[in-house]
Order: structure tokens, then sequence, then C-alpha cells
């Protein structure tokens, strides 16, 4: 069955997703406040721009399906405030933000006022989903999930694998939530590895050659491991990027999450402190360190 799908927020998931979601054979209207971002699919078969938010409901046929792809909170909240009164009971808004589990089940309560339908949906796949497909994992009721599924085979990797209808409202955000936790875990593991492997300089140890070997047969093989292998194949030293890695806010959830539950996640946890590290968040404690070492044992300290 092929649907017609209104999409929000053109930016490098949103405007991909629309290229899959066509590219299936369903239409999208689609609408960004940025002007060029709806001409970059202006060329795309079966997708539509508009260029109000009124105008991408007014084109599509009822029930409306409207996926939100924007940034978590303010870009969100204001964004539904606004679509909200266009819509009509019976239609379906997707939210396929980073969003915080509990805004996503505030939402649904919200929506349900107005008899519309929210699904929240953690989108994975990055850059890549395009030619690869998006891991989905989605919440909500069962009808409103059942309205979207058209859209969640195209968009998946195939139709019948990778998407999953977790649960409730807030279980597919807060899948994906816990999904970025193991991914900040496995991202470090990798790091340290290739960082040991690299200050071992006696060995003349052959770094890519080693990742590029990794990747066939070996328990750690992965789709992480296959990019690293790629750009450390390219560039070795990675002697032009600063040592900073951002968190997005998801690590933080996770690591909120397992305080409040009680469960012990040292691996998670410690990938994102160790995040705050490379931001020069611990620059003052070393400082102080440095400090507390020379006041008891007459330390030499290195001026900065």
């Amino acid at each position: 069955m092929y649907v017609t799908l209104g999409m929000v927020g053109l930016g490098r998931m949103g405007g991909n997703m629309s290229r899959r979601i066509a590219r299936a054979g369903h239409t999208v209207v689609a609408w960004d406040r940025a002007e060029g971002a709806r001409s970059a699919l202006g060329d795309e078969p079966r997708v539509e721009t508009v260029a109000t938010l009124a105008d991408l409901v007014a084109r599509l046929p009822s029930p409306r399906r409207v996926w939100l792809m924007l940034p978590a909170g303010s870009p969100t909240e204001s964004t539904l405030a606004m679509l909200v009164p266009l819509l009509a009971r019976g239609d379906v808004i997707v939210d396929g933000a980073n969003a915080m589990y509990r805004d996503s089940q505030r939402h649904a309560v919200e929506l349900a006022e107005h008899g519309v339908g929210f699904v929240d949906a953690g989108v994975s796949g990055g850059v890549w989903g395009l030619e690869h497909g998006y891991g989905l994992m989605v919440g909500g009721d069962g009808a409103a999930v059942q309205a979207v599924e058209p859209v969640l085979r195209a968009l998946a990797p195939g139709p019948d694998r990778g998407w999953v209808h977790c649960g409730r409202a807030g279980a597919g955000h807060f899948a994906k939530m816990v999904h970025n936790g193991i991914e900040y875990g496995m991202m470090q593991a990798y790091a340290e590895g290739f960082a040991l492997l690299r200050a071992k300089t006696e060995l003349e140890l052959d770094v890519p050659e080693i990742a590029e070997a990794w990747r066939h047969g070996t328990v750690i093989r992965s789709w992480l491991l296959d990019l690293t292998a790629e750009f450390l194949a390219q560039d070795p030293n990675l002697a032009d990027i600063a040592p900073f890695v951002a968190d997005s806010g998801e690590g933080r959830w996770t690591a909120h999450e397992s305080i409040e539950l009680g469960v012990p996640t040292p691996v998670m946890t410690l990938a994102l402190i160790e995040r705050f590290a490379s931001q020069g968040r611990g620059d003052y404690t070393n400082r102080l360190l440095a400090r507390m070492r020379q006041a008891f044992g007459g330390h030499a300290v290195k001026q900065g």
C-alpha cells in the first residue's frame, strides 16, 4: 500500500529519509523553514516541496500522516504548537527527533486530547541511511503505528527487518537513548584499543592493516569498525582532527536513567565522562591535582 507522508524538517536526516520513502513508491510532501533545504529536493520524483506548514497539511489526504525530523526541544515543541491546530481527529504525528522519552510520553497525552495519534521514532543510520536503510525503534499505540507502517517498511533496511514497535508511547525514544549509550561504549573501546596499538612503537604495528584485518572473521567486527578502518587507511595519524568529542545529550540521559533504576552501566557512563574530559571540562580538576601533589610532596608542577 502506497501512502502520502508529510515530512517536516529536511536537514541531513529528513532530506535523505524523504528520498528513500519516495524511491520506495510513496509520495512525500515536504517542508522546511530554509528555502535551500526545500530546493535540494526539487528534482526528486514523488517529492513535492511546499512553502508553509499550512500548505503541507492542505496537500495531505485524510487521515494525514506527518513525520517531524527536527532537533529535540524548542524546534519540535514550537512546530507541534503550530501543527496540531491544523490537523483533525484520526491524523498521526511521528516525532523522529532524538527526544527525551518523557517528552514523548507527554506529547502522546496532549495529542490524544485532540484525537491525534502519536508515534515516537528513534532513528539510527545517519548519512548512510539513504543507501542502507534506517534502524527504527517506534513507540505508540497499535493503531497509530499501523497507520505509518508502510513508511517504516520503506525506511528500514528491509520491509520486515530493522524496525521494531518497542511498546507504548515513549518506548521508541527510550530504546534509542539506550542504543546511543551502547554506541558511546563501543566507540570508546575501539578508540582506546587503536590508541594502545599506536603507542607500541617498537613493534612497528601497521594499525590501518590491523583494523582492516579485524573486519573479517573476528568477534569485534562491526559497521563501526568498517568505518574506522576506512578512515584510518586514508589518514592513520588524524593530525588535523581536534581531540574534542561532543555529546548530544542522550548519553547523559542514559546515565541518569541507570542511576534512577539502580542498573549499573559503568562502560556507557565512563564513555560519557571521557567525552567531557575531551571537551576540557577536566582541566581545572587536573590543575588542582597537580597542586595537591606539589603541596604534600613538593613535586614539581608543569607551567601552562
